[in-house]
């Protein structure tokens, strides 16, 4: 167990470490994120879409 002041010393040695996107890489990480995000969501739409279609096809059947 170390001492709350070590532990921090090695967090800040630790942190010193990290190498931080640019602002043009986290933009080009946004924007293709948000894209995937779209992508996805017209996905499931689409999906969904279908299964009502299905399904109230299947159900039309038994009137």
């Amino acid at each position: 167990m170390t001492n709350p002041l070590q532990f921090l010393q090695e967090v800040r040695t630790e942190a010193t470490k990290v190498t931080w996107p640019s602002r043009r890489e986290t933009m080009i990480t946004t924007v293709l994120v948000l894209f995937m995000v779209l992508l996805a969501s017209l996905f499931f739409v689409a999906v969904d879409w279908a299964l009502r279609l299905i399904v109230t096809g299947i159900l039309s059947l038994g009137h």
